[in-house]
């Protein structure tokens, strides 16, 4: 029987990559959403994939959805905690709101996506856990203090999650992207991307969403038993840790 997959933020850039690749893999895939809910319907009719809408910094609406996830799709072997958000600024500007917006919502969410799944991959002795964290979790990154914190949280959070789980046959691992060509990138101006990024990317180019997904397949699958508490670093040589 199909395993089931849980994406957040599954239903656009890396998160809708992520979902699609693990649907041709043979997965059920169940993609969270929390707010476009045009982009969600239009993922939706183009992939048959289930769409579920909840705010992932909320526990009490993680608990709730992953129920009725497990109710229609069955229980929940891999989840991946991809949602994330950005509010940037300078950290002398930055308001309590914009620090704790992102620390609920991309560190916070591991907690309350995982703590409702845990105890039923411990009981069945298998599960696979994959955080997406950032390069500048990494290496820190100006004007984002609140997210660099929150990624380099969930790195700290794979590792120790990954040493408590792995006797019970549940792995954990971190990937942490680099500059990857969606929608945000996009939208950064075509001489700032040409003069001050991909100068600094070895390979000389964005990676992109589906080489993420590839690499969340990798860890998803039964095979991949003894990588536990691993960062994968998926950034075309920009930082090498």
């Amino acid at each position: 029987m199909a395993r089931v997959a849980l994406v957040t933020g599954g239903t656009r850039g890396i998160g809708a990559a992520i979902s699609k690749a693990l649907k041709a893999a043979g997965y059920k895939v169940a993609a969270n959403y929390g707010g476009n809910d045009a982009a969600a319907e239009k993922f939706k009719s183009e992939t048959d994939i289930p769409v579920y809408k909840w705010d992932v910094s909320s526990f009490d609406a993680c608990s709730e959805g992953i129920k009725k996830v497990e109710a229609e799709l069955g229980p929940i072997d891999v989840l991946i905690n991809n949602a994330g958000i950005t509010r940037d600024t300078a950290f002398h500007k930055m308001s309590l709101e914009q620090w704790s917006a992102v620390i609920n919502t991309n560190l916070g969410s591991l907690f309350n996506m995982t703590r409702p799944i845990i105890e039923g991959m411990r009981a069945r002795k298998f599960g696979r856990i994959i955080n997406i964290s950032s390069i500048n979790g990494q290496k820190g990154q100006f004007g984002q203090v609140n997210y660099s914190a929150a990624k380099a949280g969930d790195i700290g959070f794979t590792k120790a999650l990954a040493l408590e789980t792995a006797k019970a046959g549940i792995t954990v691992n971190v990937i942490c992207p680099g500059y990857i060509n969606t929608e945000m990138v996009q939208a950064v101006p075509k001489d700032v991307l040409e003069k001050s990024i991909l100068p600094l990317i070895p390979v000389g180019r964005l990676g992109e969403p589906e080489e993420i997904a590839r690499t969340v397949v990798f860890l998803a699958a039964d095979e991949a038993g003894a990588i536990t508490g691993s960062t994968l670093s998926v950034n075309g040589g920009q930082y090498m840790a």
